[in-house]
């Protein structure tokens, strides 16, 4: 655990946050400021700063984080109708913690370019 990481401090239990998922290497919760109807994080207990620091091991967890977006689209009811997937990487690819995190997004149509 990175002393100072929000997401490390959500994922141990520091901060009261309830999850939608956990299990031993993945956590998911609600995003605190949302921007679709169905906003979710999907983080690693493990702290990785950015998806550039993945390592050639870290291919089965990546996998694991996509699985259960799929199924937390089920859960939430807009696997049908579609969502988004996304990891930012980096202050240009508008990653704001340094923690490695898997935005599910639905429940509305997303446009393109995201912006």
């Amino acid at each position: 655990m990175e002393q100072d990481c929000v997401f490390c401090k959500i994922a141990t239990g520091v901060f009261d946050t309830q999850f939608v998922y956990q299990d031993e290497k993945l956590v998911a919760f609600r995003d605190m400021n949302p921007q679709a109807p169905v906003h979710i994080l999907i983080i690693p207990r493990r702290h990785i700063p950015q998806i550039r620091q993945l390592k050639g091991n870290d291919d089965k967890l990546v996998g694991r984080m996509i699985l259960v977006a799929i199924k937390l689209a089920e859960q939430e009811q807009i696997s049908e109708s579609g969502y988004r997937l996304v990891f930012n990487c980096g202050e240009n690819g508008g990653q704001e913690v340094d923690h490695i995190h898997l935005h599910l997004f639905g429940g509305r149509k997303m446009t393109w370019p995201p912006g």
